[in-house]
């Protein structure tokens, strides 16, 4: 079993534990309420109608469900594309349960490999995911894809963890972090900026954080430098 194939079974462990344990928007774990910088781009974007959005690695739709109820009654979509069969299956169920199962659409598909329409959406968000394709040029693709994939003064919502360290709570010992691509804060941002020269930045954070999962029955902390990056195409 390569790298890649161990953390990918290893995080598909933990997140359909995750799923299963914890309810959508109930508190209790990261599921409890949508990213608040993805929710407030929405304002950017008052008064449009026929909104498209993008959620690259929906997972159960702790962004995309509340973004749906925003764009229900402005003929909006919100197309959600997961891995995970387990986050699929909960969305759709969410999606039913918050009344908004005709504004989303599920795709089952690896993001590194998804292809993106040209100038399809007013919003592409990927949350926690980009560390999560194979490779960092693999990264960089879906990144290129994401710009391309973009109306004109649409935007992009980029939320990432770089320098990612994972702790054995009770022994203190250093783990193999469970990132297939983990590099430095600086590198990152780099990338970012690059790809998307000529765009206007509209939020660029990093925030140090660190939170306690589960890995193996273990106790972990999680500790990284959590970029934000949002930009609007010109």
């Amino acid at each position: 079993m390569s790298k890649v194939q161990f953390i990918r079974k290893e995080e598909k462990k933990y997140h359909d534990f995750c799923y299963e344990k914890y309810k959508l928007f109930e508190e209790g774990s990261w599921l409890y309420k949508p990213v608040k910088t993805v929710i407030d781009l929405l304002l950017m974007f008052e008064g449009k109608t026929n909104l498209k959005v993008l959620d690259l690695g929906s997972g159960v739709g702790r962004n995309s469900i509340p973004i749906a109820q925003e764009i229900k009654n402005k003929n909006g979509k919100v197309v959600c594309v997961d891995l995970l069969d387990s986050a699929l299956d909960k969305l759709k169920l969410y999606s039913e349960e918050y009344e908004v199962e005709e504004v989303i659409f599920t795709i089952k598909a690896d993001i590194g490999h998804y292809e993106i329409t040209k100038n399809e959406y007013d919003l592409i968000v990927a949350v926690s995911t980009l560390e999560h394709v194979e490779s960092e040029d693999i990264l960089e693709k879906v990144i290129q894809k994401m710009a391309s994939g973009t109306k004109n003064e649409g935007i992009n919502c980029i939320i990432v963890n770089s320098e990612v360290e994972e702790i054995d709570i009770e022994t203190g010992e250093n783990l193999d972090a469970m990132m297939e691509v983990n590099i430095k804060t600086e590198d990152m941002l780099n990338k970012l900026r690059a790809i998307y020269d000529g765009w206007e930045i509209v939020n660029q954070l990093v925030k140090p954080l660190e939170y306690k999962i589960v890995r193996d029955e273990r106790d972990v902390i999680l500790k990284t430098n959590a970029i934000t990056f949002t930009v609007r195409k010109k």
